[in-house]
């Protein structure tokens, strides 16, 4: 178990405030942020420290009220497999919670983060007896079904190129500005891309240089400019239909 408390108490109308960032939170009133609240521990993470590790048997569920945390695991032969990043406004832990098992990733802050956490007995108490985060938490284990069959799927069928075009994608529309053009930043680097479409970074190279030539990206400095969304969902939704 790795978790710690470096952060002192935060007083409880700082805290509901705090907290009212988290997805699942949002519309609650503050008596049920309160309730919430008094239940939290709050703990200061730097980047590259550990919040939970692979097969920890701890059983909390954290908020993350500021920074960015990465989950990750490592094979038996030390590749890195990147399943997601999270930002602020998400939640991690909940499945530990639910069915006590030991943990499926391990979690490490990409940034100087802010979170707060609940026991998994807090937890379940909050969804037997508030209907508004118990259907929250219904829609985000369903996004996370759907977001893992979909990249099974995409790694049981798709090569390499057309992988790194979905991740693009993805990452571009969590970015966009409402038109037709997004800028990825700060942009992953080759290895990481490698790493969260199962490939290699020689394959990422290739891929992004063929891109730029046909002017759907841009680099630039720390940012990855995509100039041309609408074209790049063709892309990626072509190879879909094709198999």
């Amino acid at each position: 178990m790795i978790e710690k408390t470096t952060t002192r108490n935060i007083p409880p109308d700082r805290a509901c405030a705090i907290l009212s960032v988290i997805k699942e939170f949002k519309g609650l009133p503050s008596s049920d942020l309160d309730v919430i609240a008094q239940v939290c521990h709050w703990h200061r993470y730097e980047a590259g420290e550990e919040i939970v590790r692979y097969h920890d048997d701890s059983h909390s569920v954290f908020f993350i009220t500021q920074g960015e945390m990465r989950v990750h695991y490592y094979s038996m032969l030390g590749k890195e497999v990147i399943l997601c990043d999270l930002s602020a406004g998400e939640i991690f832990g909940e499945l530990t919670a639910i069915d006590s098992r030991s943990r499926s990733a391990t979690v490490v802050a990409k940034t100087s983060s802010l979170v707060a956490s609940i026991s998994s007995s807090d937890f379940l108490e909050l969804i037997y007896h508030n209907q508004k985060i118990a259907f929250a938490i219904l829609q985000r284990l369903t996004d996370q079904i759907r977001r893992l069959t979909e990249r099974v799927f995409e790694f049981s069928t798709l090569l390499a190129q057309n992988r790194i075009q979905a991740e693009l994608l993805r990452l571009a529309k969590k970015q966009t500005n409402g038109f037709n053009t997004a800028i990825i930043s700060p942009v992953p680097t080759h290895v990481e891309l490698a790493n969260l479409v199962s490939s290699h970074r020689e394959a990422v190279t290739r891929e992004l240089n063929k891109l730029e030539r046909d002017n759907l990206i841009l680099r630039k400095d720390h940012e990855l400019h995509i100039l041309d969304i609408a074209k790049l969902t063709k892309m990626v939704e072509d190879v879909h239909g094709n198999l």
